[in-house]
């Protein structure tokens, strides 16, 4: 099995599985009156009909063959970790700039202009997401 867009699609219903039976641990509720579970099992459902499609997709176009490259995957866990400890130990500002800036790295072109609209338009999801829905990010 050495077909690049067939393994994107596997392991986005994998994920998405993994997700949607996590959901049913909490209460899913109705559509009127939604319960904790409902919204990630929703999430959870569109991403694996995405992966459905894309496993039949697959199907049609000539194979891709799989080339991991360990460099990239090592920026890109770099990237994450340092993310989650700049969050904890400065803001979660700080951690959103350094994981664009970083992550960037693992791309073919690098661009500071590229990175500072990334990174503004996350900043400025996250300050949305704490100031409009109340939810507790340590933005500052």
């Amino acid at each position: 099995m050495n077909n690049r867009n067939l393994l994107k699609g596997l392991f986005l219903m994998l994920i998405a599985t993994a997700f949607g039976l996590g959901s049913f641990s909490y209460s899913i509720g109705t559509l009127g009156r939604a319960g904790p579970g409902m919204f990630p099992m929703l999430v959870a459902s569109i991403l694996f009909l995405v992966g459905i499609a894309m496993v039949i997709q697959s199907r049609g176009v000539k194979p891709v063959p799989v080339q991991f490259n360990i460099k990239n995957i090592s920026i890109i866990i770099a990237s994450l970790c340092g993310f989650a400890l700049l969050s904890e130990y400065v803001n979660m500002i700080v951690g959103i700039v350094f994981l664009v800036f970083c992550a960037s790295f693992a791309g073919s072109s690098y661009s500071v202009v590229r990175n500072v609209k990334i990174a503004g338009v996350l900043v400025a999801i996250a300050l949305a997401l704490q100031k409009l829905l109340g939810v507790q990010l340590p933005l500052y």
